[in-house]
């Protein structure tokens, strides 16, 4: 129960973190109606100024690479981005493995003290310390790129450049109503987290299932209504945790295997009873003799 507790209080907190960006993107944009340009950032408040500023001259930077190509200066923000975070990450797929690892000994606990629930939750917090399982450690990647998805949405309201950019079909400034951005951005998002749960069969329960249909249908959403570079960004973030989760996973199941042999059983910390019969088998002998 209170693993199934844990899942859904780490599925509800990446869907609070959505819902919660999205009205902190409504209320921090500028007003559409006066141009601004990236020179006003040194007069703004301390996240304009020590962050969007900085984020702002780092795009024109990277699109000069590119002969002005906004668009690919957004896909080397990606790979930057994930690239520093690639620990977390690797952080993250470590505990899910060793998640699955402890599955064995969860069903233990939650069959030897089902009649006490704070005893279950209890033990099962002493196994995940025991085993260094952190349930909450999948929520990190995504609440650290949280200050970057606002950073760049700020950019495109205060970067002329970047706010008037065509790439593509695209106008990196307005919201994509062709649709085309919006379904890569959550198709891509359904093809990630189907990756996930089929490396981790133990989100395929019914609650959490339900919680990853509706996340892409939350990108989708907000990739309709957003400025197109934002849902670009997704895109390509979405592309690199494919093409990174498949090396990864690649070898899941020799990796569970080992981290199985290293589990620690809940009995272990408990002493084996005395067999009775033992004694008195061991006592029988002595009188023979």
């Amino acid at each position: 129960m209170s693993l199934m507790k844990t899942r859904r209080g780490k599925w509800f907190l990446l869907i609070t973190v959505m819902v919660l960006s999205l009205a902190v993107l409504s209320g921090c944009a500028p007003s559409a109606a006066v141009t601004h340009t990236t020179e006003d950032l040194k007069n703004g408040g301390f996240w304009q100024s020590n962050v969007v500023y900085y984020f702002a001259i780092a795009l024109d930077k990277f699109a000069d690479w590119f002969n002005g190509e906004y668009g690919l200066a957004v896909l080397v923000m990606v790979i930057i981005v994930r690239t520093l975070i690639l620990p977390l990450t690797i952080k993250q797929v470590k505990s899910s493995r060793a998640m699955q690892a402890i599955q064995p000994e969860l069903q233990k606990i939650q069959k030897k003290y089902k009649d006490t629930p704070e005893k279950v939750q209890q033990e099962t917090m002493r196994l995940f310390q025991e085993n260094k399982v952190n349930p909450m450690a999948g929520c990190l990647p995504l609440i650290v790129q949280m200050p970057i998805f606002i950073a760049l949405y700020n950019s495109i309201y205060y970067n002329p450049h970047l706010r008037e950019h065509s790439f593509l079909w695209l106008e990196l400034g307005k919201p994509d109503h062709l649709f085309i951005l919006p379904v890569l951005a959550a198709l891509t998002t359904f093809i990630q987290t189907r990756m996930m749960t089929k490396m981790n069969p133990m989100q395929q329960q019914g609650p959490m299932q339900f919680m990853m249909m509706i996340y892409p249908v939350l990108i989708f959403v907000m990739s309709y209504n957003f400025p197109a570079a934002l849902p670009l960004y997704w895109v390509y973030s979405n592309i690199y945790t494919i093409v990174q989760n498949y090396f990864l996973y690649r070898n899941n199941d020799k990796h569970k295997l080992a981290i199985a042999s290293a589990v620690k059983s809940t009995d272990d910390s408990s002493p084996a009873p005395k067999s009775k019969s033992g004694n008195k088998s061991s006592k029988g002998a002595k009188k023979s003799k």
